[in-house]
Order: C-alpha cells, then structure tokens, then sequence
C-alpha cells in the first residue's frame, strides 16, 4: 500500500465536546472499527476535500495513529453551504470499492469551433469500481474528436486505469455535439438519475452509516 500524502489531524470528540466555527464534527467507521467520533480543522478540511474530493485516500491522523480513509460524506447547511458534519470511511485496502468519480471533459471539440454547435453533457459523474488504492481522483474525457455535429461519446469510448471498472452501460451516449437548434431539446430531456430529497440535515445513526457506506467485495 502506498500511504496518501494528503493527511489530516482529528481530535476525538466525547458527548460534552462543544461545537465551535473553527472545528467540524466527524464520524468515522468501517471495516474493523467500530464508530469513532471526531472533530477536524474547518481550513484544514477544506483545503484536502478540494484536493481529494470524495474519492481519493487521505490519511486521518487519530492521535498520532494515521489511518487510511475516505471522505464518504459532506454534509453541508442548506442556506449557508457551510460544512457541519464528515463522514469518514475506512475501506479494506485488499477489496474492491464503489465510489463515484466526477467527469471532467477536455479541450475543444471541432463541431463546437467550426460549425457553432453545442456540446451537451448527459452526466457529470460515474460510480466505478477498484481497489481503494487504484481509485482515480477524476476521469478526464478528451473532446477535441468530436469534429461533426452529432459526434458523441459514449461509456465504453472513456479511457480509465487500469483495474478501474465503470458501472454504467457502455454504450450509454454521454457526451453529443448538437446543432444550436436543438439545444434546448436536449436540455427538456428527463434525467434518468435519481435525486433524493434532503429531508433532514444531522449526524446519522450508526443503522444510517451502514448502510450508506460504500459496497465492498465480500
């Protein structure tokens, strides 16, 4: 295993720990550890959740112990955007997890500069699979072939690392260049993927944690 350079410090936290501005409550739990309360650094954390997102490995530092972890969950104020509570997920290194990766799109396409159309982006994010060392932190998607208007790209066209499976169709269309016309169009199309209603913002039982933790092997 090679260890994250990206690390944080977090300080346990009891049932009388008060809450301040400067720190942010945390979780973690996962495989062979039981719930763990914490508070960390509200800079701090914000400066490794830019770099590391939710899918890449951090290393936690739990008085002077480091451990390896995801960040699963941000949960954020619905009126402020603030920060006000982590979950962090230790995964086992040796099976594979599911984890969801933004789309970053890249370059020019020739049907947007040379025939003034439009690239329409279905999707801006995929679940995968890997081992959590092989995760990528974003997978980068080169438009510049897509001369014509009605080129496309589809699942199986992204190239990703090796050992990273993507868990879509293949042959799912998620990028098309498409004439100005027909903007608007594809835009009214129905979204396909769910979005849950956020019904309630606070820490969650330890069921809740469970069952929201990412999919590992058996």
């Amino acid at each position: 295993m090679t260890p994250s350079n990206i690390k944080i410090k977090a300080l346990l936290r009891g049932p009388n720990t008060k809450r301040t501005l400067e720190l942010i409550p945390a979780v973690l739990y996962g495989f062979k550890t039981e719930n763990i309360s914490l508070s960390v650094d509200k800079i701090e954390f914000d400066k490794i959740f830019k770099q590391a997102g939710e899918s890449s490995l951090i290393e936690l530092d739990i008085d002077g112990k480091n451990i390896t972890v995801l960040i699963h969950d941000v949960q954020e104020d619905p009126v402020s955007d603030e920060i006000i509570h982590i979950d962090f997920y230790k995964p086992d290194l040796e099976k594979k997890v599911s984890v969801v990766i933004p789309l970053i799109t890249k370059g020019e396409p020739g049907g947007v500069k040379n025939y003034g159309g439009t690239l329409v982006k279905n999707i801006n994010d995929v679940e995968v699979k890997a081992l959590p060392n092989n995760i990528p932190h974003e997978i980068i998607v080169n438009v510049e072939n897509l001369e014509d208007i009605g080129d496309e790209i589809s699942i199986k066209e992204i190239s990703v690392p090796e050992g990273v499976e993507i868990l879509r169709d293949p042959d799912e269309i998620i990028i098309t260049i498409v004439a100005p016309t027909k903007v608007e169009e594809e835009l009214e199309k129905p979204i396909e993927e769910k979005i849950e209603e956020v019904e309630g913002v606070g820490e969650k039982t330890e069921e809740e944690e469970e069952e929201e933790a990412p999919q590992q092997e058996e």
